[in-house]
């Protein structure tokens, strides 16, 4: 009987080993505010087949998430994020997605924008007009 209980945990640690081998983690940036966004972000990573865990922190706005890249990668995720309505640096929200977040979700979009405008200006410096 002894015997079968110590097969028995060793093909489980075996098991979990195989598991943990595939795992990976990355961060990346996800837009958003509050405790709400933070629900939101977590479910829709969580929610991609492979996702073992997704932490976002809003003060950073960066999240973590573990997943198993046999079954997944991190653009999958990424979009998911970004289909719930929260910008990632490889995927942008939809307008629609994102003008349906509660208020206090919609994070500054504006700020992204405007650098992207202050960009096209720094390159007229030898222009007179």
């Amino acid at each position: 009987m002894k015997t079968k209980v110590m097969m028995l945990a060793i093909l489980i640690m075996m098991g979990a080993g195989n598991v943990l081998a595939k795992s990976k983690t990355e961060k990346f940036k996800v837009s958003g505010n509050c405790g709400m966004c933070e629900k939101r972000i977590e479910k829709a990573a969580n929610a991609v087949e492979g996702v073992t865990s997704a932490d976002w922190d809003k003060k950073t706005k960066m999240i973590q998430v573990v997943f198993d890249e046999s079954e997944t990668d991190v653009d999958r995720v990424q979009k998911a994020i970004a289909k719930v309505g929260h910008d990632t640096p490889k995927h942008k929200a939809s307008d629609e997605v994102y003008s349906e977040l509660p208020g206090c979700c919609q994070y500054d979009r504006s700020a992204k924008a405007e650098k992207a405008h202050d960009h096209d200006h720094d390159h007229d410096h030898g222009h007179q007009h």
